[in-house]
């Protein structure tokens, strides 16, 4: 399965019920984490805050290729698609494991995702990308990335970044 999780509302065509899943974070409500645990104790698997993020995180786990599409804030991905992602922790288990040799979460059936992440803002500056470049890379351990490529742009170009990603898909 293929997902695109954005946090602006992006005029690209997917057919309902494909193998492409379009999210628009922007247009859902999603609480932030309270870090209570509840989805690794009470819940196993399930967040205990009922909102909007528990239709989501189950996409982002057996998705096998995806597209994150975020405007960049201070180095790192803006308020919606950073709740989102701290929302998506049932993907994990309490417990840990031993990978690359640091230790991390055991996933809870998370396939293994080759990952592009547009990043988008206006005059992001050198340090910024690298910061932004540097927390996906250690995201990408924790979010079973394979494989991923950040695409900087402008907001007046994320539509057509995006337009090359799905055409890759397609090919």
């Amino acid at each position: 399965m293929k997902l695109i999780l954005s946090d602006r509302h992006l005029d690209v065509t997917v057919k309902e019920g494909g193998e492409i899943k379009c999210i628009d974070l922007s247009a859902l409500k999603i609480a932030n984490c309270v870090g209570c645990f509840g989805c690794w104790t009470r819940t196993p698997g399930r967040c205990v805050i009922r909102d909007d993020a528990t239709k989501v995180y189950p996409y982002i786990a057996k998705s096998d290729t995806l597209l994150y599409v975020s405007h960049i804030k201070y180095g790192g991905y803006d308020t919606a698609m950073k709740t989102m992602l701290e929302r998506a922790i049932p993907v994990q288990q309490a417990f840990i494991r031993i990978y690359h040799g640091e230790t991390h979460h055991v996933q809870r059936a998370v396939a293994m995702k080759k990952a592009t992440i547009i990043a988008y803002g206006e005059d992001l500056s050198p340090e910024e990308k690298d910061i932004f470049t540097r927390l996906v890379g250690r995201n990408a351990s924790n979010m079973s990335f394979e494989s991923y490529e950040i695409i900087f742009t402008s907001e007046a170009e994320v539509e057509q970044e995006v337009k090359k990603v799905l055409a890759r898909w397609r090919k």
